[in-house]
């Protein structure tokens, strides 16, 4: 995946940096000092952005530049490389979908009037797009219809890397779309179960848990959601661990989560039953069958045929 040069509208830059004028500098004889695309490095920052930068050019003249009045060097020369909206825009991606499935509170059977419909999934680009100068967007977003889909590249690595919800989507029962190629992936995806789901699992749930005691110290109060779908993840980890399997929907454990959800339990009875939980957690890494690392090698073949396929015009 290409990695472009990160830039915020309001990001301040800091002396020593390297810019470049997007605009011609004039003097006050009507001289241009300096011509757009004219390079100099920033000798002072302003305190923000409605004051100038102080930057010196290469003949030692110094000159006060509004923020929009120059760019970055790296961002100047890096122009349209690796930008993959271009790609975006120029094919629809979403049609590109070889697996879409719901997760999140209808998975787990813990929805209610409230609750969205989380759609997930995984596209896989045109080879031609992937090949590109630009590249690809490595997630695709549709907020209007809460839909979010990984590159498949992208979606492996995460599964690698035992990240929850992408695992939860390989087990989710709730499956709207799926190809041939999404199948195989659905077939294999006991390679993705290994001990790096207590890492990943434990210290997510951990350090979720201080900010909301955070929460309850300096507000009184907390997201009870958050605290039911942690409660949640915690089980399911548990389950993972022992059964080598991902268990998505919360069973017999609806009703209490559920009680959590609407705050009918106290925060000392919730952090018991997630300190007990823990105790679990931690018994049941210890005697996990998992292995301790993914199949590296099945996912890279997957991976390798799904590029192959991908210069076919039919999605696979």
């Amino acid at each position: 995946m290409n990695q472009r040069t990160h830039y915020h509208p309001n990001l301040i830059y800091s002396e020593g940096t390297q810019i470049v004028t997007v605009k011609d500098i004039i003097g006050p004889n009507g001289r241009t000092l300096h011509p757009r695309g004219a390079v100099g490095v920033i000798v002072r920052s302003p305190r923000d952005l409605d004051h100038s930068y102080r930057v010196k050019f290469p003949d030692g003249v110094e000159e006060a530049l509004k923020a929009d009045e120059l760019t970055l060097l790296a961002s100047f020369k890096e122009g349209e490389i690796g930008n993959s909206e271009i790609n975006a825009h120029r094919s629809d991606l979403f049609e590109r979908v070889i697996f879409k499935c719901i997760i999140g509170s209808r998975a787990f059977g813990l929805e209610d009037e409230n609750s969205d419909t989380d759609y997930r999934g995984i596209y896989l680009p045109p080879a031609e797009l992937q090949w590109s100068l630009y590249g690809v967007p490595e997630q695709l977003d549709c907020h209007e219809t809460q839909e979010t889909y990984w590159e498949l590249q992208k979606f492996l690595v995460l599964a690698l890397k035992a990240n929850p919800n992408v695992l939860e989507c390989l087990y989710t029962p709730l499956v709207e779309k799926i190809t041939p190629l999404g199948q195989e992936l659905l077939d294999m995806r006991e390679i993705f179960l290994t001990r790096i789901v207590y890492q990943t699992y434990n210290g997510y749930v951990m350090s979720q848990f201080k900010k909301m005691q955070t929460d309850i110290k300096n507000q009184g109060k907390v997201k009870w959601k958050h605290v039911m779908h942690l409660i949640r993840l915690l089980i399911s980890g548990i389950t993972l661990l022992r059964e080598g399997y991902v268990v998505v929907d919360a069973g017999p454990y609806r009703e209490q989560l559920l009680a959590i959800k609407r705050g009918e339990v106290p925060w000392n009875e919730t952090e018991k039953w997630r300190k007990s939980l823990h105790q679990e957690f931690e018994q049941a890494q210890a005697e996990t069958k998992l292995p301790d690392r993914p199949d590296y090698e099945k996912a890279n073949e997957y991976l390798i045929k799904a590029r192959r396929l991908a210069t076919l015009e039919e999605l696979p």
